[in-house]
């Protein structure tokens, strides 16, 4: 067969059955045999940067390695942003990128395609020759799995019409529980655990396949759990859940947490949004258990690490607190659970006319939104409110896209993630300027593809943060401001339903909208620039 052909057969080889992507001239043809011949199915999308988010969120989702391509030069530079959000999220993900031909050097797309992806710090594997193209896919493969980050295949365009004889490669990836240290490290934990009068249990993102366990050491401690951002759900219906853990607690949940004696860390990297910059963990005893030694101290350094399994290191840790004896600490006795997760009501009468009370759209928003929803947000000024008011089902049912800063995301993150759970609906929150810049051209690519997809539009008609700031000196912010065009409309008039929410009235038309709906929708919130509530941060 043709190097083309052993390309997509290499993926159907590994299951691969869904790929995201642009076709250019260094990679038509595998996408279509890939289709054709392997029965699969390649999600087009307007952006090459789309590709890249939507294979992320995807193999997150699915529990697999997302797939996406792009053909060579400003095909590859417009993945840039997409790939460092991939790499800083640790996510795994392959990117077969076409290379212009070595033979053609003046072709005007060309350009060091490995310099390129070194600086967003994603790995870089380069297709040898048309005779390892199978060895160097399953490689690529490999090596997203066991690096848990975004691999860009190089694929030189000049390959792919070479004859070759394919040669199935798999390679498994080895990726067994770390085992629980012993000695010092271990007893020096144990022992901060053991006498702590107040503990509380963190968890991140990094601990989801151990939720029970975690949950039954904090039974066994009387202590509270909480999670990081990322974690948000994870603890769900447990009686002593405080919610996200940090700068986006209630005030009430942040004092709670000031008065713990130790944190038990599991599967985090105690980002400073987090800790409040260290703010929270002083006058702590801080226990850090991760099993990727690089994130242990990566931004707060502990006073005791453990680099293990978060579920194997849970259980060890009840085991010696039952062999010594230690009685429960009786913290939890000491909370009052529906004033630490209570957030303020929002008021509908705090709007000026023509615009409607964010507060209050989120709180009657999270009543009518589906219950089993896949919750995903944008960044922006906008998004704190959201993740302390919006519920999602679980862990695995939330993705934010915070890991470089960058707005403009979500939308591409919301149809990749609904690729891997059609059967439910998926909820994106976004922002104005968030949506401009890439939203607009990728809500069609939901309406092509079908998807249930719920799309809130946050429109204060500004770049929020910057408007704020502005405003916090006493100047001028109309520079912050634009005049965009009406997202409801924009939404129906790419395929979609467009609902437009001015007023507390007119949101009730959106609930209804929700209900009823059989497209892709897009609810537009006209929001007060000056009357929006400040990021928590």
């Amino acid at each position: 067969m043709y190097v083309y052909q052993s390309i997509a057969q290499s993926l159907s080889d590994h299951g691969c059955d869904t790929m995201f992507g642009l076709m250019g001239d260094a990679n038509l043809f595998m996408v279509d045999h890939f289709v054709r011949a392997g029965n699969a199915t390649f999600v087009p999308v307007a952006f090459e940067g789309s590709a890249v988010l939507m294979a992320l969120a995807y193999g997150r989702v699915a529990g697999k390695v997302g797939i996406a391509t792009v053909t060579h030069g400003p095909a590859l530079t417009n993945c840039v942003t997409a790939l460092t959000e991939g790499a800083r999220g640790h996510v795994p993900m392959v990117l077969l990128a076409g290379d212009t031909a070595v033979s053609n050097p003046h072709n005007l797309q060309n350009i060091d395609q490995r310099e390129t992806v070194k600086v967003t710090g994603a790995g870089f594997e380069q297709m040898r020759s048309a005779e390892t193209a199978s060895y160097d896919v399953a490689h690529a493969i490999y090596r997203a799995q066991v690096e848990k980050r975004p691999i860009v295949l190089n694929m030189p365009a000049d390959y792919m019409w070479q004859e070759v004889e394919h040669t199935r490669h798999v390679f498994p990836a080895f990726n067994a529980p770390a085992f629980v240290p012993e000695g010092d490290d271990l007893d020096t934990a144990v022992g901060m655990i053991a006498s702590a009068k107040r503990p509380i249990i963190l968890a991140g993102i990094g601990a989801k396949d151990s939720v029970e366990q975690i949950k039954k050491l904090a039974d066994r401690l009387e202590a509270p759990l909480a999670t990081t951002l990322k974690a948000k759900g994870m603890f769900n219906g447990h009686p002593y859940n405080i919610d996200i853990f940090g700068t986006l607690s209630t005030p009430a949940a942040y004092e709670a947490i000031a008065k713990a004696d130790c944190v038990v860390a599991f599967g985090t990297s105690l980002h400073h949004f987090t800790t409040d910059k260290g703010a929270l963990m002083k006058g702590k005893r801080v226990v850090q258990i991760n099993d990727t030694v690089t994130e242990v101290a990566k931004n707060y350094h502990p006073d005791a690490a453990l680099v293990a399994d978060a579920g194997l290191t849970a259980d060890n840790i009840m085991w010696w607190l039952d062999e010594a004896e230690i009685p429960g600490s009786g913290f939890t006795a000491e909370l009052d659970m529906a004033v630490l997760t209570a957030h303020p009501k929002g008021n509908p009468d705090k709007a000026a006319p023509g615009f409607v009370n964010f507060e209050y759209a989120l709180d009657r928003l999270e009543q009518a939104l589906p219950k089993n929803r896949f919750l995903t947000t944008d960044g922006g000024r906008f998004m704190t409110e959201v993740w302390c008011r919006v519920s999602c089902p679980n862990a695995e049912s939330f993705i934010t896209t915070t890991n470089f800063g960058s707005i403009g995301l979500g939308l591409q993150v919301a149809v990749g993630a609904g690729f891997a759970v059609p059967e439910r609906p998926v909820v994106l929150f976004t922002g104005d300027g968030g949506f401009m810049m890439g939203g607009i051209n990728e809500f069609n690519t939901a309406v092509r593809t079908n998807q249930d997809l719920i799309v809130i539009v946050a429109n204060d008609s500004a770049y929020g943060a910057e408007h704020i700031q502005f405003l916090d000196r006493k100047m001028d912010p109309g520079l912050t401001m634009f005049d965009w065009p009406s997202f409801a409309q924009i939404g129906t008039a790419l395929g979609g339903q467009g609902v437009l929410v001015d007023s507390a009235q007119s949101l009730e038309a959106a609930i209804q909208a929700i209900e009823t709906r059989n497209k892709p929708l897009l609810i537009e919130l006209r929001l007060d620039p000056n009357n929006v509530p400040r990021m928590r941060v």
